[in-house]
């Protein structure tokens, strides 16, 4: 995450994995869930089944980061060569454990478990409709209502993929799903493709996961990303794939390459590393300015300083120490405390920055608050100016499909303009990338959602 609050959140990531060998998957799952904790600190969970032994799912979650909630002890309880795992961060649904996933149920079939990354915009209309026949929710989180659709959409279909196909017909909006049924490891992605999921192989064991990175952890090969709208039914005797539905224009969350995924990631064939200094490198050209060093905000911001410098010439240089010690739990009970909590985590290198006239990039700004404070922390070191420059254009628009980006009322875009916020926080110049050349960062190559910022949603925004 940036060093404050002062950021949007992803909220979850998926893993799953399929030995047909018989071994425990538990251990990779672990550390798949590890490598995509930035996309969720709030919760975490694994759930596993045996496809050789009983119908019966082993299951452990809590709130937590994966290091907190799971130890080798737990770990070793989780014996099953079939399961899914992952970590949330809340954007609908309250943050409790209820609401931690996977999430299980027991019906009639036998027992399903899911695991999904992304918001409905029918959800409240889903709920209300289940609500009135007689079902009784035990979460406040989207994930259910999909899960109750599926269960009830097996009851008459020849297969768990089947069932999922059924459903996906009444669920609208961003979904990447997980769903394991006794026998089969099943991957979903909505027809927009709004949230990532790819495919990897090590040996036996087939996995899923949100981020390739996640497959580097555990050794695995990529195999491929799962495509917009595809259903994917992983069995003993291999890979299925099917597309329930007519393929639509899609819309790839613009901001998974700006900000939200590893850089050591590649999604749908572009990596996020390369595209973040596309992204500062275009900044450089848009905004062009006389400066001494240009810097990044760590972590998010170093790639596309990297880009901004190779652009402009400008060296490029190191003006913060991070505190990598500072957790999610970092408490901030005054507001005094509150003003300090980016010296706590973050430091200017004095020596580096004072005379000198700094470029500071960074991935977003969203209240102004915490941009604001560094480049504070740049003036009290002693940069003479500091000209500060966005890879992404102003956030003016919530988002509806698993990003926590604030009411427009919240942000500081939506109220005020270039000029005003440049004044607000301090700087002595503001440039943002501008949204028609997102696609540059892309190379053109995908269509991508970008209503946050321009407003213009792809789907119908929710009622409620």
């Amino acid at each position: 995450m940036g060093p404050a609050d002062d950021k949007p959140h992803e909220e979850c990531g998926v893993f799953g994995a399929y030995d047909p060998a018989g071994n425990d998957v538990a251990p990779a799952i672990y550390y798949g869930l590890f490598a995509l904790q930035h996309r969720g600190q709030e919760s975490c969970g694994i759930a596993v089944g045996d496809t050789l032994g009983p119908r019966r799912i082993l299951l452990h979650k809590d709130m937590g980061l994966v290091s907190e909630v799971f130890n080798e002890e737990r770990l070793q309880k989780l014996g099953g060569n079939i399961g899914v795992g992952h970590v949330r961060y809340s954007t609908a649904g309250d943050s409790s454990p209820q609401n931690a996933q996977p999430l299980v149920l027991n019906y009639i079939k036998g027992t399903l478990c899911i695991a999904h990354n992304g918001n409905l915009v029918n959800a409240v209309e889903l709920r209300r409709e289940l609500e009135l026949s007689g079902s009784i929710f035990q979460t406040s989180a989207d994930t259910e209502v999909i899960a109750y659709h599926i269960a009830r959409e097996r009851l008459n279909a020849k297969s768990a993929e089947e069932a999922v196909a059924s459903a996906m017909q009444k669920i609208s909006g961003a979904y990447s799903l997980i769903v394991m049924s006794p026998r089969k490891l099943i991957g979903v992605r909505d027809p927009m493709g709004f949230r990532p999921l790819c495919i990897g192989k090590r040996d036996s064991t087939y996995f899923l996961a949100s981020e390739s990175c996640a497959l580097d952890a555990v050794g695995a090969e990529f195999v491929r990303d799962v495509a917009p709208g595809e259903i994917v039914t992983i069995t003993e005797t291999g890979i299925f794939s099917e597309f329930p539905r007519e393929k639509a224009t899609t819309a790839h969350c613009i901001f998974e390459y700006i900000y939200f995924a590893r850089p050591d990631s590649i999604i749908d064939g572009i990596g996020v590393y390369e595209s973040r200094v596309r992204a500062g490198r275009e900044l450089a050209r848009q905004h062009p300015v006389e400066a001494d060093l240009v810097v990044g905000v760590p972590e998010s911001g170093n790639d596309a300083a990297l880009g901004f410098s190779l652009e402009s010439g400008i060296p490029y240089g190191k003006a913060f120490v991070k505190n990598n010690y500072v957790g999610r739990t970092f408490i901030k009970p005054t507001q005094l405390e509150r003003e300090s909590s980016v010296r706590i985590k973050l430091n200017a290198l004095k020596k580096v920055v004072c005379g000198k006239r700094i470029v500071m990039i960074d991935d977003s700004i969203v209240r102004g608050t915490t941009c604001a404070q560094i480049v504070s922390l740049l003036r009290e070191a002693g940069a003479t100016e500091v000209h500060v420059r966005i890879s992404s254009p102003p956030f003016k628009h919530p988002c509806y499909f698993g990003t926590d980006i604030p009411t427009g009322g919240q942000l500081i875009a939506n109220r005020h303009n270039e000029q005003e916020i440049c004044t607000l926080i301090g700087a002595d110049s503001l440039g943002y990338l501008s949204v028609k050349s997102l696609s540059e960062i892309i190379q053109g190559r995908l269509s991508c959602c970008d209503a946050c910022f321009s407003g213009k949603y792809p789907v119908a925004r929710p009622k409620h």
